[in-house]
């Protein structure tokens, strides 16, 4: 428990750093002054002012925050010092390019993490049937199979070769002489072998004819030059899926249907961080990658207090040439906050209700 808890830790500081750490140097290329970044939500539990910046952390540990000089300022007009400095005072582009940073750094660690994992292999769909286990005292164990041979054909009793290209293939071929010794052509370590097998008519429950579980997936490593256009293509695919399953898990927590939404909380998250743990690095690459990827998705959407609303006020801003005033828009990205804080209490029950019915 500990060890996850502390791997959950480490994962969440990743991810907060590498968003906060992109809204701060697109802040500083801007010019606009950075007076604190913190992890996690206020109230302050601690601070040091480095330079002109406050580094702190806070009691709320459900993610970070840059606070830019100027950022929420209800009354701009009373900003006297250092005005070039403040972040109202910037160009809507500018303004633009600093509040898409987070987004844009989270996208490209989720980016960079699943390009990795591609050189290091993946399985992917093929045409070969590959066996992943046998099941003990079953005909397949017993005539010697073993994990990674792959069926390339069955020669029936009477001498008949059928080509094994699917898991379809071997059941139903395999079906066809029941009770009956038939030989199995493999490849394993690069050598052609044969194998005898009697598949059975009467199985244990769960098992097949010959006790074998096979697969088409087998292991590609991509190189350095492929792996970032495969990756960039994964990322676009966990973005399609994300996308489809945060309005539908959110609809269902409004419609009181939580016990049916996909969503994660905090809790729901820690405990894909112990499962995936138990799976090894791999897995837990693989998991920030896809954490990374939905914080930049859940921070791009043009609601107020997240990266995205706070964008399309200054996108209508850029095309309208008008601002909204400072008050109106400090009071709508605070309601914002409320409503997200709900939210994502009613994700930490619906956690705790699933957690609890097992």
């Amino acid at each position: 428990m500990i060890i996850t808890i502390l791997t959950f830790a480490i994962i969440l500081l990743i991810l907060v750093v590498i968003h906060e750490a992109g809204h701060f140097f697109a802040a500083k290329l801007m010019g606009i002054k950075v007076e604190e970044f913190g992890f996690g939500l206020p109230p302050r539990a601690w601070g040091k002012k480095v330079g002109e910046t406050i580094y702190s952390l806070n009691w709320l540990p459900i993610g970070g925050f840059v606070r830019l000089y100027g950022e929420d300022t209800v009354h701009p007009e009373n900003v006297k010092k250092e005005r070039s400095r403040a972040f109202f005072a910037k160009k809507p582009w500018q303004r633009s390019i600093v509040l898409t940073a987070g987004v844009t750094m989270n996208f490209l660690l989720g980016w960079f993490l699943i390009s990795y994992l591609f050189t290091q292999g993946v399985l992917i769909p093929s045409d070969k049937v590959i066996v992943e286990g046998t099941a003990e005292n079953s005909p397949a164990a017993l005539a010697g199979l073993t994990v990674g041979d792959e069926i390339i054909s069955l020669i029936s009793p009477k001498g008949e070769k059928l080509m094994i290209d699917s898991s379809e293939d071997l059941i139903s071929n395999t079906n066809k002489f029941l009770d009956q010794e038939i030989t199995l052509e493999l490849v394993r370590d690069g050598s052609r072998i044969e194998v005898s097998v009697t598949p059975r008519s009467t199985p244990p429950k769960g098992e097949g004819a010959m006790g074998v579980i096979v697969s088409n997936l087998v292991e590609k490593k991509y190189s350095l030059t492929e792996a970032p256009a495969k990756g960039l293509e994964h990322v676009f695919e966990i973005i399609k899926l994300t996308a489809g399953g945060i309005g539908s898990s959110i609809a269902k927590l409004l419609t009181l249907r939580g016990g049916d939404a996909e969503i994660a909380g905090p809790l729901g998250i820690g405990k894909l961080v112990g499962e995936a743990r138990r799976f090894g690095l791999s897995a837990l690459v693989e998991l920030t990658a896809i954490l990374s990827i939905n914080l930049a998705l859940i921070n791009v959407l043009p609601f107020p207090a997240l990266d995205g609303g706070r964008l399309a006020f200054v996108i209508v801003e850029g095309v309208t040439g008008k601002k909204m005033k400072p008050q109106w828009e400090t009071y709508l990205h605070q309601i914002g906050m409320i409503i997200l804080l709900g939210l994502l209490l009613m994700v930490t029950i619906n956690d705790i209700l699933r957690f609890t019915a097992g």
